[in-house]
């Protein structure tokens, strides 16, 4: 098995290399993953200058530019043959509900499954854990069974694990995106020129984070894992708007 790994936090971050100790024995192993944190680059691809690609000491490979420059970057042009799979992260932190539309973690995966790929991102549930151990366990069981029975149709999925010792995880549940209440205001602050700057405020808190969602699946001890899907047609409006063109 040809497995390809990316992530957003950086070639140097631990979480990508637990990831990597946890998939190696599985198959051959790349990694391709930005030079530098990338976290909230979503989908975007750099088309303003080219790029370079580097191998660290570890073997890894680092790209100057975004999560999806390196896995489109690795699989259009880089690889000799097409990975069986893109596996992303393991993020610090989650990435679930809305934080799915700009973390680049989730992208990276999303590159591979847009260029024919099966794919799947991981994140650990935490802001201040320095063990991947769980996280990279449970991603390990989930290529593993993909390994052995591959999924019939096009596969994204979004892994979220908490952040908990392998032996308090209670399961794994299929689960949809929750949704949060809107984000904390950005910070206003002033530079050494005392020009204003501003941070850009945190997460706001879960307001869809029912039974069913990924929020309160981790909220209880569970694996989340959430079927993504690239389609944003609001199908549901297609009629009214036609309706309103016509009128």
């Amino acid at each position: 098995m040809r497995i390809l790994l990316s992530n957003d936090d950086g070639y140097f971050a631990p979480g990508l290399q637990a990831l990597a100790n946890a998939l190696s024995p599985l198959g051959s192993i790349e990694v391709v993953a930005p030079e530098r944190d990338r976290s909230g680059a979503s989908n975007s691809l750099t088309l303003d200058r080219p790029l370079s690609l580097r191998k660290a000491a570890n073997g890894f490979h680092y790209v100057n530019g975004t999560p999806t420059d390196c896995v489109h970057l690795a699989v259009t042009g880089m690889l000799d043959a097409l990975p069986d799979m893109v596996v992303s992260g393991i993020n610090h932190g989650a990435n679930m509900g809305d934080d799915t539309i700009y973390s680049g973690t989730v992208a990276a995966a999303t590159e591979g499954f847009l260029l024919g790929v099966p794919a799947m991102a991981f994140s650990l549930v935490s802001k201040t854990a320095s063990d991947f151990s769980t996280a990279a366990r449970i991603a390990r069981e989930l290529v593993e069974r993909f390994q052995r029975e591959p999924l019939t149709q096009p596969t994204l999925l979004n892994v979220n694990v908490p952040d908990l010792p392998y032996e308090q995880i209670k399961g794994i549940r299929i689960t949809r995106l929750g949704r949060r209440h809107k984000a904390e205001p950005v910070i206003k602050a002033l530079n050494p020129r005392n020009e204003p700057i501003y941070w850009i405020g945190p997460a706001g808190s879960a307001q869809d984070a029912g039974e069913g969602t990924d929020f309160h699946a981790v909220a209880n001890g569970y694996v989340s894992v959430t079927p993504l899907q690239i389609d944003l047609t609001h199908r549901g409006q297609l009629d009214s708007v036609e309706g309103w063109l016509a009128k």
